[in-house]
């Protein structure tokens, strides 16, 4: 059988991404592979070396992506990883308000149209079959009637479409997702998965997925490679792995990361207790209305996003808010957070005081603590762990202000309850998607905020570290004077606390 990629013995040449045993894995003509695994457990680095990022020591690895004749790897391998959701790497002018002002708008700026097509052509090919699988695909995925709207407007599912789609579209021989399903709405992952799997079945492109967990490994998939603790395990049978997976539902398969975390993962009695009965500061707004919404309305030119909105949001409420990819839900959060300029010209009041009244937007952040897929795209720095979760005292993304000594304790007692402060000094940009979203978690709640506003909070994580966050958040909530406003597209995601909802729908 042809080996598309054969690995025997590899062992990367930098030390630093060095895998803890030496890597042996084949991928064989037809097969669509699973990597599954726990946050930080080596699944990104383990792909990293399949397409070629981390060289090996000799002639380890082996490629034939026959029938393609496409001489370079990059060209047969298309990697959509998580942080294509929020611009890549590269995009260092992006900052956190930039998709809610329209001053950065000019003619040059790209839409979903522009970008897809200019994607499309650069393949090369452009026969009638092409073309249909690019009009089936923008029938899908319900880009159609995105097509007009740019790039920087996108809600993180919205990106997350645009970029799996223009993946396709240069035809690779081997097309690889992480975390295929974050962002995307019951209905786009349903329309996804069915995608896929015709990619696989009608235009020979086998897909290889990267997950966290068991659920999200779907029926299509062939083969599953666990990578665990820096070790990736042999390749088993979809059926052999979901038996494994069965049989051990009910093991403990992550250890304790200090001494008041259970065998479970999650946070142990003393740590939640010790939540319950953190001191209340003296500064704290005790509003009636924590937000209150009257007839918002917010356009971006001929698109609205947003029209006749009312929303009361009462201080000790926990409120879910849900609806479909492009629905809204980031852009209301923006309002709320003083985020988007057109804030200034709705009827909204915060905490009991008017919006306009004479507040400064840091006035408001003081008492707000936010996550959100726009948050985790503005860090990109190169800082500790521990640093970005000191910018929740003082709302600083750029994290030009140096910490303060006096909240070294407080910091690090909120990564323990998260259970990472073992990365308290590991860079922010070495970490996992995974732990990066824990980072930011604790980053959230370090100050203390009466308001807390989670968008997709679970976004990257394991099944052990959602049921620790979950946790964390009923915790938080059962003390006095908190208020929650959390976004998520899995029913299950949600707290036990949650007692109101409000369901947005799209308006175009």
């Amino acid at each position: 059988m042809q080996k598309i990629i054969n690995i025997s013995n590899g062992v990367t040449r930098m030390p630093d991404w060095r895998m803890r045993e030496p890597v042996n894995f084949t991928l064989c003509d037809g097969e669509n592979t699973a990597i599954i695994g726990p946050n930080g457990g080596g699944k990104s680095m383990f792909v990293d070396i399949l397409t070629g990022k981390h060289p090996l020591l000799g002639d380890a690895i082996t490629y034939d992506f026959a029938p393609s004749t496409r001489q370079y790897i990059s060209d047969n391998i298309k990697y959509v990883c998580f942080k294509d959701t929020y611009g890549g790497d590269n995009d260092s002018t992006y900052y956190l308000q930039q998709r809610w002002n329209q001053t950065e708008i000019n003619p040059e700026t790209a839409t979903v149209g522009s970008r897809l097509e200019a994607e499309y052509k650069a393949a090369g090919d452009d026969s009638d079959e092409r073309r249909a699988l690019q009009k089936h695909i923008y029938a899908l995925f319900g880009l159609d009637s995105m097509l007009d709207k740019y790039v920087i407007l996108l809600s993180s599912g919205e990106l997350r479409k645009m970029v799996i789609a223009s993946s396709i579209f240069s035809q690779p021989r081997l097309l690889i997702i992480d975390n295929p399903y974050i962002g995307l709405d019951k209905e786009a992952r349903l329309q996804l998965t069915n995608l896929l799997q015709t990619l696989s079945t009608e235009h020979g492109i086998q897909i290889m997925l990267v997950v966290n967990r068991t659920k999200d490994v779907p029926e299509f998939i062939t083969h599953v490679v666990e990578v665990n603790d820096m070790t990736v395990g042999e390749k088993l049978t979809r059926e052999e792995y979901m038996k494994k997976a069965e049989k051990a539902a009910t093991d403990d398969n992550n250890p304790a990361t200090n001494d008041e975390t259970e065998t479970t993962g999650k946070p142990a009695t003393a740590l939640l207790s010790k939540i319950l009965n953190l001191p209340y500061k003296p500064e704290e707004y005790h509003a009636t209305n924590v937000v209150d919404m009257h007839n918002v309305s917010i356009r971006y030119g001929e698109r609205t996003i947003l029209s006749n909105l009312d929303w009361t949001v009462r201080n000790g409420e926990h409120w879910a808010l849900t609806g479909r990819n492009g629905s809204g839900k980031s852009t209301l959060l923006s309002l709320v957070c003083a985020d988007n300029p057109q804030s200034y010209a709705c009827d909204i009041t915060l905490f009991d005081r008017q919006r306009g009244s004479g507040e400064s937007i840091w006035d408001i952040k003081k008492h707000i603590g936010y996550v959100s897929p726009e948050m985790h795209r503005a860090f990109r720095s190169n800082v500790t762990a521990e640093r970005i979760v000191a910018s929740g005292f003082s709302n600083a993304v750029s994290l030009y202000v140096k910490p303060d000594p006096s909240h070294h304790a407080t910091c690090l007692f909120w990564m323990q309850v998260f259970g990472i402060g073992h990365l308290a000094s590991t860079s922010f940009l070495k970490l996992s998607s995974g732990e990066q979203r824990l980072v930011l978690l604790a980053r959230a709640l370090v100050k203390d905020p009466e308001l807390l506003i989670l968008d997709e909070p679970l976004h990257g994580l394991d099944e052990p570290n959602r049921q620790r966050v979950k946790q964390i958040i009923e915790a938080f909530c059962h003390r006095k004077n908190k208020t929650l406003i959390m976004v998520t597209h899995y029913e299950e995601e949600l707290p036990d606390c949650i007692d109101h909802r409000k369901i947005l729908t799209r308006n175009n």
